[in-house]
């Protein structure tokens, strides 16, 4: 039974930082830590919580710093009040791609934990054969993401097993690149872990597994089938399956606390472990989007986030397996965000967000047939690079008219010219990807933009449908922690079913309702569609992708 001061605890290894929050029963902040890699563990030397090798494209982490990150942010959350007897159920998030190499003896270690000691000065370097973790920037795999690819029959082969394309940031060519250049250290890895399921590990004493959704960034796993592919293990390196473990939901209840912490932090025995995930789905389970919402974070680069009920076969996105029921996340990442709107309002609105707010309200939707594409770094969807700028004459009827303007008569129509371009291309490969907009679609906005409302008007008109946005801005560290507290809400329901008279549980339903049944303001609708949105920018986005093409044929 569920007792009033019962807490769950969630973390997240991001990349700059390591952080812990204590909810209550009704989720509720209980109390709050955080460690900074550069400047709490100035000793590791990082930048951006990252070092950088001497290949190019080369980032790394010793994964010694996350242990004594954990070591610090555990007695940290103590001091802020938190009582670590009452934590019912723990999970976690953490950066993806990133892999580490278990060594056997760090597996001992690991398995006999002594509470009177630090966790850094047991799990030290002799823990694991790679003593330098690849992280999700290291893009240093092109050659084995092309051998990868080939080996499993192509691209497309690549995208239909696993979601996704072969990319130099994912766990798979990391793997195969460290078995091509240092078999030894391959040959002596007992187990391989992502950093999710390595702090999972810790919690344990023991290794945990890799749970599906994390480990559908690896190109190893078979989203269908949620094992993994034996083509791509092939691929990638030998004796795979075995150092790798099997996969299991995230929603899954992976053991108790391990004694360690029971006896240096006074957790209760009775404390589960549930599966940690990676930080994207772990921010899609804390902002709860349901099966009708998009979720549209603006930040440096854009990136949009929805439920699919099926994988889609688009090259440059991502599908991964849902975190917290049946279906499938699609990802889809922009790099052409928050750094071009600055750039714009730098060069546009004197370098003023209000500024910038008025121009883009004074000017009418649809702004007089002008629509401009602006991709200063090379975007990954569309593959291109450069600025076009139609007006309403320009169309692909002539290679002079399809060259468009060179710019707009005033800042007004530059303004609007870019939001709406930059918001006709997220909409339009969300519906590539699979999201089906109807009257029922609803838009939550997250991510620094998301505090300018006419940006969000303009979100509102091109997707047709309501923006919200919520108060909570660390969704992935909450998430965890909402994990934790639903699942352990399944696990007792099916211990102690309903029926079997004193102490029953019913069962919580899904985890959209159980969660927004908890947090039921957690949302505000801040933006409703214009009547006439439909017809303007069902129109545009003809023009769009007329735009699109010339583009890409100009780049040929």
């Amino acid at each position: 039974m569920q007792s009033a001061n019962e807490t769950y605890l969630g973390l997240d290894l991001s990349t700059q930082k390591l952080k812990a929050v204590l909810l209550n029963a009704n989720l509720e902040n209980v109390a709050h830590a955080e460690v900074k890699f550069d400047s709490d563990l100035p000793e590791f030397r990082t930048t951006g919580g990252v070092n950088v090798g001497t290949a190019k494209n080369e980032f790394y982490v010793q994964p010694v710093m996350w242990i004594k990150a954990l070591d610090m942010v555990l007695d940290r959350i103590v001091v802020q009040g938190a009582d670590l007897s009452t934590v019912v159920a723990l999970s976690g998030s953490a950066q993806q791609h990133g892999s580490l190499y278990w060594s056997r003896s760090g597996l001992e270690t690991l398995r006999h934990l002594d509470a009177d000691k630090f966790l850094h000065t047991q799990l030290d370097d002799s823990a694991f054969t790679v003593h330098r973790t690849p992280i999700w920037m290291d893009g240093t795999t092109g050659r084995q993401c092309e051998e990868m690819e080939a080996a499993v029959g192509g691209r497309e082969r690549m995208v239909e097993i696993t979601g996704s394309r072969c990319y130099e940031r994912f766990t798979g060519p990391q793997i195969r690149r460290i078995f091509q250049q240092r078999p030894d250290c391959y040959r002596n890895t007992e187990r391989i872990s992502l950093v999710s399921s390595f702090l999972a590990s810790v919690f344990l004493g023991e290794v945990a597994p890799i749970d599906c959704s994390d480990g559908s960034g690896m190109n190893l796993l078979d989203v269908r089938t949620r094992d993994w592919s034996d083509e791509c293990l092939a691929a990638c390196a030998p004796d795979l399956r075995a150092k790798l473990g099997a996969p299991v939901p995230a929603a899954t209840v992976i053991g108790p606390i391990g004694s360690f912490f029971v006896q240096r932090y006074n957790f209760n025995t009775g404390c589960r472990v549930v599966a940690f995930t990676g930080d994207n789905l772990s921010a899609l389970a804390g902002m709860n989007v349901g099966k009708d919402w998009l979720a549209l974070s603006l930040g440096t680069s854009d990136t949009v986030m929805m439920r699919l009920n099926a994988p889609s076969n688009l090259q440059e996105g991502h599908v991964l397996v849902h975190p917290t029921d049946d279906g499938f996340m699609g990802l889809l990442c922009f790099r052409n965000g928050s750094l071009v709107r600055d750039i714009f309002k730098r060069a546009e609105a004197n370098d003023n967000w209000e500024n910038f707010s008025e121009l883009l309200d004074s000017t009418p939707r649809g702004n007089f047939g002008n629509l401009a594409l602006h991709f200063l770094s090379k975007e990954i969807l569309p593959p291109v690079k450069g600025s076009l700028r139609w007006n309403k004459n320009s169309s692909l009827a002539s290679v002079e008219l399809a060259k468009g303007v060179l710019k707009y008569s005033s800042p007004q129509s530059e303004i609007r010219a870019l939001v709406e371009g930059q918001m006709l291309t997220r909409k339009t490969y969300a519906t590539e990807m699979g999201f089906s907009f109807g009257e029922s679609t609803k838009i939550l906005a997250t991510g620094g933009a998301s505090a300018n409302r006419s940006i969000l008007q303009v979100v509102s008109d091109v997707f047709n449908a309501p923006v919200y946005t919520q108060k909570t801005t660390e969704a992935a560290l909450v998430g965890a922690a909402y994990r934790a507290k639903y699942v352990l809400s399944v696990a007792r329901s099916r211990e102690q079913p309903c029926g079997d008279g004193k102490g029953a549980v019913s069962a919580p339903g899904p985890y959209y309702d159980f969660i927004a049944g908890l947090l039921p303001h957690s949302v505000t609708r801040v933006c409703d569609p214009s009547k006439d949105s439909e017809q303007i920018y069902g129109a545009m986005e003809e023009r769009y992708r007329a735009m699109v093409s010339f583009m890409m044929e100009q780049q040929d």
